[in-house]
């Protein structure tokens, strides 16, 4: 068959990959014949599957072809034979197929990228759409906060109920035909009924500031009618102001003083009021006034003007400045706080009590604003010069006048116990460091302002001015008591000093005309000096002895023997009376513990006090005391002897008493009771 037959029998094949469907619908009109081979549509019908086993068997039968090869050629077979360019040829078949599965395979990742690529092109679509549409939303959601939000001016107008709107206003405005289904249409008609009723008002308005004006008017006509009456009212007031001072009736003081009493805290104002009304129905020798600096009470009663934003803002920027600085001034800090605690009400009460010899107590009365309590400060003014004496320093003593003017009210403590806490917080141990600064917070102080706290041993009903007035008689009573009792004291005690005993004439009768023992010494001494004396240590076991006491020493002489008597004064005194230990040095040392008789000399002067009271109010209790110490010791002395060896005595000590018995019982004790107008000594 020749050559030319075979090309006219085999159909042309064209590879078009690239070429356009426009070409091959030119090239398939023009040539019947031609088929066009185009991979990409081979590629849609071919299984991967099967491309992957066609490309394993043909690797397989390509591995084996070789491997025939090489043994054709390892057995003698020269290159170029049939057998080896057979398989050859079958090699270059397999390696065709392989070459076209692997374009095969490029094409199908080609077309997965490009189908991946479209993909993601429409996620991306999608996402934008997505995030158009959230952004929509989002803008929506706003405006309609705002919408929500939004605050009509008319929201802020007060308008009338709708109730009252109906009944008042009328049809034409109201409309409640169309307003009672329409929420919009009702706002709108009130609004007008609103307009309307504010147009009305602001009619009556100016009439009314007319109607002001001519009242006005009228109103400083008069007042310049009673400004000119002033200056003859102030002649006729500094013309009558003698004529009161005459008649006690001191108008112009008491209204000047109602005036300050309106700016006084209630406790002080309590006690004005009290006091004041005693004074002038019971004790005229009481006054009463006010004093301190009344423009910053009134300052205090004023509210504060700035806001509390203002404050907070202050304080803010206050504290930004300080937080570098914050530990050097912690202390500082602590010290205000300390200060503004403790801080007094500007005004004060000056209470002054006056005795018949001239002398004048002077109480001054303070309100601790944050602690609310009260506190006193006392001052004795003396028409005589005290100076005299010495021991007497501490009988007029500001700090210790006032203690214990009521049993255990020492004055040192406060009596609120809330203020326990207060002091926590600001670092403040015990009040008592505070008090002579501030003033002693006895309770007798509370109750005359009218203040009772849960501490106060005795709870009653009472409170402000009744609790006042239920302890003022009482409280007035003992202070004028203490004054004239200390008073008392600083005379005796100059007397006591030069070695003598005042004894009064009401008092004479207690004891003999002839007293030989005499005082040859009174010094004072302290609570600490007193507690090293070895013969008073029963007297501090027994708890009779407290700081508070004032503490003095004794000595009262007769030839040899001398007696030293340390005496406890308590601070109520008289009504509590002075307490003798006494200790004997004559022929050795003796004391109430060692020897019954001086014991028995004890009692006599410290048990039998209703004998040595004398006339009210007892002012000359201490020194009938000491002087009957002096008449015991005479007895002591002269009954000595006789009973020790019954002989008449030594010359020291010569016999001017006059006993009955000069001992009596197993423990031979003397006759120290002194039974007048008989003028004998006896026993108990």
């Amino acid at each position: 068959m020749s050559s030319d037959a075979v090309k006219k029998r085999k159909p042309k094949v064209i590879r078009s990959e690239g070429g356009t469907p426009e070409a091959k619908r030119g090239r398939g009109e023009s040539d019947q014949e031609v088929r066009v081979y185009n991979e990409e549509v081979e590629l849609e019908g071919r299984d991967p599957q099967h491309d992957y086993m066609l490309y394993k068997d043909t690797c397989a039968a390509l591995a084996k072809l070789m491997a025939e090869i090489q043994e054709l050629k390892a057995g003698g077979v020269k290159d170029g034979s049939v057998e080896i360019e057979e398989r050859r040829r079958q090699s270059s078949v397999h390696f065709i197929t392989l070459k076209k599965l692997n374009r095969l395979a490029h094409m199908r990742l080609k077309k997965g990228r490009d189908q991946t690529h479209e993909a993601k092109q429409r996620v991306d679509v999608l996402h934008l759409q997505l995030q158009n549409l959230l952004y929509e939303v989002m803008h929506l959601q706003k405006e309609i906060g705002k919408c929500l939000e939004f605050k009509s001016q008319h929201e802020e107008i007060e308008l009338v109920s709708e109730e009252e709107f109906f009944q008042e206003a009328p049809a034409e405005i109201s409309r409640p035909h169309v307003t009672r289904d329409d929420q919009h249409q009702l706002t709108l008609a009130r609004l007008d009924w609103e307009l309307e009723q504010r147009k009305r008002l602001a009619e009556q308005y100016k009439t009314s500031l007319t109607s002001k004006e001519k009242i006005q008017k009228a109103i400083e006509q008069k007042r310049e009618y009673l400004s000119s009456l002033q200056p003859g009212l102030q002649n006729i007031m500094q013309a009558s102001v003698p004529v009161q001072e005459y008649l006690k009736m001191p108008f112009e003081h008491m209204q000047k003083q109602a005036e300050v009493a309106r700016h006084l805290p209630p406790p002080l104002y309590v006690l004005l009021v009290q006091a004041g009304a005693y004074g002038q129905a019971c004790d005229k020798h009481l006054s009463v006034s006010i004093s301190g600096d009344v423009d910053e009470a009134k300052a205090l009663s004023r509210p504060p003007e700035d806001s509390q934003d203002d404050e907070s803002d202050s304080d803010a920027e206050e504290e930004q400045q300080n937080t570098k600085r914050r530990r050097a001034t912690v202390g500082a800090q602590l010290d205000d706080k300390r200060k503004e605690m403790l801080r007094r009400h500007p005004l004060s009460l000056c209470v002054d009590l006056k005795c018949k010899d001239g002398s004048v107590l002077h109480l001054f009365f303070y309100y601790l604003m944050n602690l609310n309590i009260l506190t006193v400060k006392t001052k004795v003014s003396t028409s005589t010069d005290l100076s005299g004496a010495v021991s007497a320093g501490e009988l007029l003593n500001q700090e210790s006048l006032l203690n214990c003017l009521y049993a255990s009210d020492h004055g040192k403590e406060t009596p609120n116990p809330s203020n326990r806490y207060q002091f926590d917080k600001v670092g403040i141990t015990t009040f008592s460091d505070y008090v002579s600064d501030l003033g002693h917070p006895y309770v007798w102080v509370q109750k005359l302002g009218g203040l009772q706290f849960s501490s106060d041993g005795a709870q009653s009903g009472l409170r402000g001015s009744a609790l006042s007035a239920s302890h003022m008689e009482r409280t007035i009573k003992l202070l004028r008591g203490r004054l004239q009792a200390r008073l008392s004291l600083h005379k005796q005690f100059s007397s006591l000093e030069h070695s003598i005993i005042p004894v009064s004439s009401e008092c004479q009768h207690l004891f003999p005309a002839k007293v030989i023992s005499g005082l040859t010494r009174w010094t004072m001494m302290s609570h600490q000096e007193f507690t090293e004396l070895g013969f008073v240590q029963h007297v501090l076991k027994a708890g009779l002895v407290h700081e508070t006491d004032l503490f003095f020493m004794a000595v009262v002489e007769r030839g040899t023997a001398r007696v030293s008597a340390a005496v406890v004064l308590n601070p109520r005194y008289p009504d509590v009376a002075p307490l003798f230990s006494l200790s004997l040095l004559w022929k050795g040392e003796r004391s109430g513990r060692s020897d019954d008789n001086l014991r028995a000399v004890e009692s006599e002067v410290n048990v039998f006090r209703s004998e040595l009271q004398g006339p009210r109010p007892g002012l000359q209790l201490l020194t009938n005391q000491i002087q009957r110490l002096c008449v015991c010791l005479d007895v002591y002395l002269e009954t000595e002897s006789q009973v020790c060896d019954g002989s008449e005595g030594p010359k020291e000590f010569p016999r001017e008493k006059m006993c009955l018995r000069t001992a009596r019982g197993p423990s031979r004790l003397k006759p120290f009771k002194y039974n007048h107008p008989q003028g004998f000594f006896s026993h108990r």
